[in-house]
């Protein structure tokens, strides 16, 4: 009891805390997720989790808008459900839409047959509302066995995580954000955002830091020559 406590401890500890380390690691052995591209070019991509939110994701959307930007959206089932003008205003503007499951729930202990049909639900209720059929998921929390991986491949996906985490839940000072990932930005990284959420729900969380920083980490990439571009369009090159 006391060994599972402790490796419980540490796993948090590492989902909280070090996600750079921990996939810096898978970035090197792949494992059929993909954490980034490894390219010559100087493109990167955006992407938020946990929305859409009416109060941060509109939001989101005029800034990205603004700064002429284009993103990748991983969307919860019941918020598709619950926000559905937004979902469509997501894709209207032409944002690339995935799935991030219906009810944000950590799948590690999922069957395999349970994450098909929560899977493949959600993405019924993806496409019924914005039209768009996604084969790119995110597992909430990123935690999924080996097991699992293979049944989502084998139907169809690719399980997109993240190499750059904004770490917008607990760092608050958008200025910070931005120097961050400037500061350590690659090519061909996939940045992790939200636009909602919280640690404890998935709704509720506070995303000001999230939408003032934009425009900032914009302009300061695009000083370096990075270009912003979807999930596929940078796996596609």
């Amino acid at each position: 009891m006391l060994v599972y406590i402790l490796i419980s401890a540490v796993l948090l500890s590492l989902l909280i805390g070090g996600f750079c380390v921990f996939f810096d690691q898978a970035v090197l052995t792949r494992r059929g997720t993909i954490y980034r591209i490894k390219s010559a070019e100087k493109k990167i991509a955006l992407t938020f989790d946990d929305g859409p939110s009416p109060e941060w994701t509109p939001k989101i959307l005029d800034e990205l808008k603004d700064s002429n930007i284009k993103a990748t959206f991983f969307l919860i089932g019941y918020h598709v459900q619950k926000y559905p003008d937004i979902a469509r205003r997501i894709v209207a503007e032409g944002h690339e839409v995935g799935n991030h499951g219906y009810a944000h729930s950590v799948m590690f202990y999922y069957t395999p047959a349970e994450i098909e049909e929560e899977i493949k639900y959600t993405e019924h209720v993806i496409r019924e509302i914005t039209g768009v059929t996604t084969k790119i998921f995110r597992p909430p929390k990123a935690w999924l066995q080996k097991v699992i991986k293979e049944k989502i491949k084998s139907m169809g996906y690719s399980i997109i995580l993240w190499s750059l985490n904004s770490k917008d839940w607990v760092m608050f000072n958008h200025k910070n954000i931005a120097k961050y990932l400037s500061s350590n930005i690659r090519n061909g990284d996939i940045l992790l955002f939200h636009d909602s959420g919280n640690v404890t729900r998935t709704e509720g969380g506070k995303r000001t830091q999230t939408v003032k920083c934009i425009s900032l980490l914009a302009k300061m990439l695009r000083e370096k020559g990075y270009e912003f571009v979807t999930t596929k369009e940078l796996i596609n090159g």
